[in-house]
């Protein structure tokens, strides 16, 4: 493709991507980064597979309920290309731990369901100076954006104030939401890195499955 050829290929394979979380959207943004030959990809998720998540979280299978996200991931990743480096955190990104792990990257991924860790991942990113490609579901439908490398962070989505509780977030969900979803972020990281087209910047891109109508909105 013109908008890669061997020079983004290059890029592609120096880059480091973290893509916190590993569940319905780390699912699909990690199997397409990792088939896109992302130099090294970090998987960061505290969490075991369940059985009730399968419809969703399509890296997993029944043998391995119970296990680590992470650790499944990595063996079936590795299987589809040998060549990406992949990184485990079998942890709960923290805000004692999100410097330490974030500054290892250029690129953040958010595959998270929870807002509290949405707003770890943009301060952070936001103080070093990192891209973070925000996504999220709900039912039916989903949103995508690219945070923290213009003037828009998490915080310009939903803004905070100090002691008041996080948005609470839905988390039912069609299995198809967050393949699309996730597929729209891997894309976004793979613009960024290899600079074609017109990313999300300061962008919020929406999708409703029941119409199929998409719209971008200005942050």
């Amino acid at each position: 493709m013109p908008e890669i050829g061997p020079e983004g290929q290059e890029k592609l394979s120096k880059a480091k991507v973290l893509v916190v979380g590993a569940g319905g959207l780390g699912s699909p943004i990690a199997t397409y980064l990792t088939g896109a030959g992302v130099g090294t990809l970090g998987l960061m998720d505290d969490d075991v597979v369940s059985l009730n998540n399968l419809h969703r979280q399509v890296l997993y299978s029944e043998d391995q309920i119970g296990q680590s996200k992470v650790l499944c991931a990595q063996a079936r990743l590795k299987a589809l290309n040998s060549e990406v480096q992949l990184l485990t955190y079998a942890e709960k990104l923290t805000q004692s731990n999100a410097e330490t792990v974030i500054k290892e990257y250029d690129i953040v991924v958010d595959a998270t369901d929870n807002a509290d860790a949405r707003y770890i991942i943009s301060d952070c990113c936001q103080a070093l100076g990192k891209p973070y490609v925000y996504g999220a579901i709900c039912g039916l439908e989903g949103q995508v954006a690219v945070l923290c490398c213009g003037k828009a962070s998490y915080r310009t989505l939903y803004p905070k104030v100090e002691g008041a509780p996080a948005p609470e977030i839905k988390r039912i969900v069609v299995g198809v939401t967050p393949a699309i979803v996730g597929g729209a972020e891997a894309a976004q990281v793979i613009q960024l890195i290899c600079g074609y087209g017109q990313p999300l910047i300061d962008k919020l891109w929406t999708i409703d499955l029941r119409t199929m109508q998409t719209a971008i909105y200005n942050l």
